[in-house]
């Protein structure tokens, strides 16, 4: 009788022992791992990676319906969490970087951009090289960069016949460099240099590829030019940045604010900084100025309503401040403002944004559901895809710039996060007003001083592009006004 006593006394211990390691185990082990989002099916091992590379906008719409706002995709070694609409995206733009960071993910920069800037330095003196974006970008500085705006506009025009045929997305991507060289790298690369410089940055935008995302020092010829146009670079910056100090010579630019500006301890800037610097604001500037400058332009051309309230502003501006064009006649072009902006919903050039988990934690969805995300992994968003979702914008696929007109402002209905074709919270694009004022600068000109037809097919995207623009050319039939918007 013991014994029996005994081996129940066990058995129930074991019973016990087992029911109490569980409880324990339910309560220790982390939420994220009972409350994971669903994860896209695909083939074992490459299918993720198969999904993504047949485009990451193509597999968002397919799997957004069936698997709501918050799924992860495994690709190979890696999972990426993906975060669709506002309701969602709160933490991934407002998560400081020790919990969020961009760090990681943008390493594939640091080839183009250079050692000691912006993704190769810590937390705290990335935050101190913001700060020299930021300053050189306030509004005082702007005024006298809208000035050189209007004066290589109208200098380019000016070369334009009376009528003729053109690509438009040629001729603003020339312009936008010529404009982006004079405000940012300086008037000696404007004046002297512009073509060496302007080889060198197409060498180094060629050695930006798919693959450098992956194996950013890949031995492959358009790394080996991209490296060697980088140190000719540093060379031409380091000459006019001597020269600039020796003679004590002091230009309205970019490079000239980065030359003056000093960190928290008194530390100047380093040649090598500036240059790196300056590399990093033209990248983040040239394509996406360019490619939007495109979409509008193409949009108007198809869309006449919306031309016609763009040229009736124009019109009033110019009986109120006659031909005069500079930073606050700029601000009041409201319409045009928003035709650009429209333009950037439908086709943000940037359709992923990318940040590394540190740590676990907790997201809600608008129907209630909670998902835990564990720390390691990648969390994304994409302009591209949450830019168009009904339940934001109505008719999304639609080119309509009054919804963001007062009354409307659907964008502003939905919430923060609502329209991140620059990003948002703490990363927010520092070049954002620079970019609008350089884009009103060239159509109001345009605009002004000339009417168009497109005669191309209306433009499709760009998809297998790094930065995503418009693909093929966009002709277009021009003829000058003999008076000005009359």
């Amino acid at each position: 009788m013991d014994v029996d006593n005994k081996f129940f006394n066990v058995a129930l211990l074991i019973v016990a022992t087992v029911v109490v390691a569980k409880l324990i185990s339910a309560l220790v082990i982390p939420k994220s791992r009972k409350r994971l989002p669903p994860t896209v099916k695909t083939f074992p091992v490459i299918g993720g990676l198969l999904r993504f590379l047949k485009g990451p906008v193509v597999m968002l719409r397919e799997e957004y319906p069936k698997l709501g706002s918050v799924f992860t995709l495994n690709l190979l070694n890696k999972n990426i969490t993906f975060f669709i609409g506002p309701e969602v995206s709160a933490h991934f733009f407002k998560a400081p970087e020790a919990d969020l960071s961009q760090q990681e993910v943008y390493q594939f920069n640091v080839p183009t951009f250079g050692p000691g800037v912006v993704f190769d330095v810590d937390y705290s003196v990335r935050q101190e090289q913001f700060r020299f974006f930021t300053e050189s970008l306030r509004v005082t500085k702007l005024k006298g960069y809208v000035d050189q705006m209007v004066t290589e506009t109208e200098a380019y025009f000016s070369k334009w016949g009376d009528s003729g045929e053109v690509d438009l997305k040629y001729e603003l991507e020339h312009l936008i460099i010529l404009t982006a060289s004079r405000c940012l790298l300086g008037q000696e690369v404007r004046d002297k240099l512009f073509a060496d410089v302007s080889a060198l940055f197409h060498d180094l935008d060629n050695g930006m590829l798919p693959i450098s995302v992956i194996f950013p020092y890949l031995p492959i010829p358009a790394h080996r030019r991209r490296d060697q146009a980088r140190t000719k670079l540093a060379h031409i910056f380091a000459n006019i940045i001597a020269s600039r100090r020796e003679t004590g010579k002091s230009e309205n630019d970019m490079l000239q604010c980065f030359m003056d500006s000093k960190y928290k301890d008194g530390r100047p800037t380093t040649e090598a900084e500036v240059t790196g610097l300056l590399i990093a604001a033209l990248f983040a500037g040239q394509h996406t100025s360019s490619i939007t400058s495109t979409w509008t332009g193409a949009y108007l051309f198809r869309h006449k309503e919306f031309l016609s309230a763009v040229l009736d502003e124009q019109k009033n501006l110019m009986k109120k401040h006659g031909n005069k064009v500079d930073h606050d006649i700029l601000s009041e072009m409201d319409v045009l403002y928003r035709c650009i902006k429209e333009a950037l919903r439908l086709h943000p050039p940037l359709i992923m944004l990318l940040r590394s988990s540190h740590s676990d934690f907790s997201v809600t969805t608008k129907d209630g559901k909670e998902y835990d995300i564990p720390k390691g992994h990648i969390v994304a968003t994409s302009p591209a895809f949450a830019n168009r979702l009904p339940h934001i914008y109505k008719d999304p696929d639609r080119y309509d710039p009054d919804r963001f007109a007062v009354g409307r402002e659907e964008d502003k209905v939905a919430g923060a996060f609502s329209y991140i074709s620059f990003g948002g919270g703490r990363h927010g694009c520092l070049g954002e007003p620079f970019a609008y004022l350089q884009i009103k600068a060239i159509w109001s000109h345009l605009l002004r001083n000339f009417e168009f037809e497109l005669i191309s097919p209306f433009p499709e995207i760009d998809w297998n592009a790094m930065v995503v623009g418009v693909k093929g050319q966009v002709m277009v039939r021009y003829k000058r006004r003999v008076l000005p918007v009359d």
